[in-house]
């Protein structure tokens, strides 16, 4: 089996619609990869779950597979969308924006947009908070209906392209990033000739709107461990630097109150071991990610978490670096591995 180029691997997840509680086109296409590796379904909450029996503990892997986006609400007099954000859009970032409109056929959109011209002037420096967001598709109410139904979702309109210095930029890097470093990770670890301990794979749905996918999927996985794969802040102008880590810095390892302080500190003695380039990511309080849906499910699950640095979180331009995403699964490999010589 040829490698997989990171790159095209981290596009292609991305290019597969799913906004939070409608996954199914991205949980398909992940289905689909990690059918390589191990035996896998979708669950009852649209979850894709792998798992593969092994030696000793069960490792739990977790990455969502949803994005953010939007939801029709209604359709005005005049043809225009009233919508509702589904996962944490940033209303900052939508004046003007391309949409796509996913009814009963695929519609371009544009988030309407008042000229400065005829703004009022203590509006000019506001942004339009959802309930004043209106999404122009060209029709008028009528034929809007034809098509368009309470409840389609709407993702953001961006480009993928390679930058410099092995930056990638696209939409929904968040967290179709951690999706695809699981998946080198199970391309690294189907190469070892060690015996491995037991493994269940989750591309975790509804993660952008609380969570609960993950917690369905980890009572489930009965694991003794478990490691979140997800995007953290990174660097970049406006942004205290203590609260974000770098592109190209490696692998950003979580320390929370939430977190197995020791599993962290193994993962960190690993990176040093394997020479695997990482940063510290220190939070005094809970994540925001699933790590702390999964450490608190059944009777408690250890857990620890990897997360990829990237900027604009949460918009159609997010940036990652690639090799940070091969580190995030060169550790998740190493640790695995770890593990499995301590339960051989």
């Amino acid at each position: 089996m040829k490698e997989y180029d990171l790159t095209e691997l981290l596009f292609d997840l991305c290019k597969s619609v799913g906004v939070s509680g409608n996954e199914s086109e991205a949980s398909e296409k992940a289905m689909k990869y990690l059918s390589e590796y191990m035996p896998c379904e979708t669950d009852a909450l649209g979850s894709v779950i792998g798992k593969k029996e092994g030696k000793g503990i069960n490792i739990l892997l977790d990455a969502h597979i949803d994005q953010i986006g939007l939801v029709v609400t209604s359709i005005d007099d005049k043809g225009f969308l009233h919508v509702a954000k589904c996962g944490g859009a940033d209303v900052r970032v939508m004046s003007s924006s391309e949409v796509t409109v996913w009814g009963k056929k695929k519609l371009f959109g544009v988030i309407a947009s008042i000229p400065p011209h005829l703004a009022d002037e203590n509006e000019k420096n506001k942004a339009v908070d959802f309930d004043n967001l209106f999404i122009d598709i060209g029709m008028s109410k009528t034929e809007a209906e034809e098509f368009v139904t309470p409840g389609d979702r709407i993702t953001f309109n961006g480009t993928q392209a390679k930058l410099l210095n092995n930056n990638v930029v696209s939409p929904c890097i968040d967290d179709r990033a951690g999706v695809a470093a699981i998946l080198r990770c199970m391309q690294i670890l189907k190469n070892s000739d060690k015996p491995l301990c037991g493994l269940t794979v989750m591309f975790s749905s509804q993660e952008e709107t609380g969570g609960s996918g993950a917690v369905a999927g980890a009572f489930k996985s009965n694991a003794d461990e478990a490691i979140a794969v997800d995007v953290g802040f990174a660097k970049a102008p406006g942004i205290k630097e203590e609260k974000a880590g770098r592109i190209g810095g490696g692998a950003m390892i979580g320390i929370a109150p939430s977190l197995d302080f020791d599993m962290s500190k193994t993962i960190i003695s690993l990176a040093e071991k394997n020479s695997i380039k990482w940063q510290y990511d220190v939070m005094g309080g809970n994540t925001g990610t699933n790590g702390d849906e999964i450490s608190a499910t059944a009777g408690g699950i250890k857990t620890a978490l990897i997360s990829i640095p990237i900027k604009n979180m949460h918009t159609a331009v997010e940036i990652a670096n690639i090799d940070d995403i091969e580190a995030t699964a060169q550790l998740l490999a190493a640790y695995i591995l770890e593990r499995s010589d301590g339960n051989a």
